[in-house]
């Protein structure tokens, strides 16, 4: 059965700081809202990912998502649950997830345990178990509190949709602090499932940096390389790491023939293990005559965002006997930086000649050489 994603993203995030909202910093190298939609899309139940964003925030919220293909973006309203229902009113499916964009590491385990759950009931919450000892505080330390029937509630919480809908019509007192409770007071059972530690929600400016140290210690560094070659002719521009490069001939090929850019996209693939840039991007396909290589690094680097990749660094060497490329290697980098949205500090571009030995030597064409350094989640 079909599962809509509803993320909630209105809020203004001000006690995290950095004057942006917290669903739209960065964190491992995309918004955090981008780690929750990511999440979804890659759950094969979730046919529906919609996003609920406060007043003005629709230019933040597309950026923050570029290259992801939600279904609806729409805004909230005032309180928590007036946005619930603005994502309610878009949902098709029977059953749905009602995430909160604050907790960026959602796994897929915790949400088949939450699908699964709605088999047997109207409802479904993660939930930890309370390990600290807690007590009153009275101004000084007060009486112990029972923890053995306490248990901390996470979100997505999942839900009948039709259950859900009722319960937000019914409720009748104040604010509501999560759908759950809205639910359980309109009658229907919610049942508890295991959370996941890592779960935790972000809200004071020490919960990114713990957030940043807890996704490092995860992920995984992998290295791809990509090799390309392209004739020198007549006639043709020579475009070299995204710029056109003032020169009596240029490279031929089926798109603009940026040999480095070309190189580049072998490498950041190699990263992912998701073959080179002939199974993407065919020479026999028209559409891609004449098309700017910049194109086809971008979609490498987007399949990588989607994987929850972040670039480390790319290491560029074209090896050419003209033209000269020392004057245009900043604007190179800066170009290349650009596109796979690192700082200029991460990207090294060199040259070199093979001692008029070969082709390019003869200089009857440039080849390149590329490595990018990609941190991955594990598995």
């Amino acid at each position: 059965m079909s599962v809509a994603a509803l993320i909630v993203a209105a809020g203004k995030g001000e006690r995290a700081g950095g004057g942006l909202p917290k669903q739209y910093a960065d964190l491992g190298g995309k918004a955090v809202l981008a780690h929750s939609v990511d999440a979804f899309l890659a759950t094969a139940a979730v046919t529906e990912v919609i996003v609920v964003i406060g007043r003005g925030q629709k230019d933040m919220a597309s950026r923050a998502l570029t290259g992801r293909q939600v279904t609806h973006m729409v805004e909230g309203g005032a309180e928590r649950q007036d946005s619930v229902a603005a994502g309610l009113a878009l949902v098709t499916t029977e059953r749905v997830l009602i995430h909160d964009a604050a907790r960026p590491f959602l796994s897929g385990a915790v949400i088949d345990r939450l699908i699964a759950a709605l088999d047997d009931h109207d409802g479904a919450v993660p939930v930890l178990s309370v390990v600290d000892t807690l007590a009153v505080n009275a101004g000084a330390l007060g009486d112990t509190i029972d923890r053995s029937r306490l248990v901390r509630v996470q979100t997505p919480q999942a839900f009948r949709t039709e259950a859900i809908v009722a319960a937000h019509r019914a409720w009748q007192s104040a604010a509501a602090t999560d759908d759950a409770q809205m639910a359980r007071a309109a009658g229907f059972d919610v049942a508890l499932v295991e959370g996941d530690s890592a779960l935790e929600k972000i809200t004071h400016p020490a919960d990114f940096a713990r957030a940043e140290q807890q996704m490092g210690a995860a992920m995984i560094s992998r290295t791809g390389m990509g090799y390309d070659v392209h004739r020198l002719a007549d006639g043709e521009e020579l475009w070299l790491c995204g710029v056109q490069i003032p020169h009596h001939q240029g490279l031929a090929g089926h798109s603009d023939a940026d040999v480095a850019l070309h190189a580049l996209v072998d490498a950041l693939l190699g990263t992912i293990a998701a073959g080179d840039i002939g199974t993407h991007f065919p020479p026999s396909d028209p559409q891609w005559s004449g098309a700017a290589s910049s194109r086809f690094v971008e979609h490498a680097r987007d399949l990588i965002s989607a994987k929850g990749g972040i670039i480390d660094h790319v290491d560029l060497t074209l090896v050419c006997e003209a033209p000269k490329i020392g004057p245009h290697r900043e604007a190179m980098r800066a170009r290349v930086a650009a596109l796979v949205q690192v700082s200029t500090s991460a990207v090294s571009i060199k040259a070199t000649t093979t001692e008029r030995l070969g082709f390019a030597g003869r200089g009857e064409g440039i080849a390149a050489q590329a490595v990018a350094t990609v941190r991955l989640p594990p598995g």
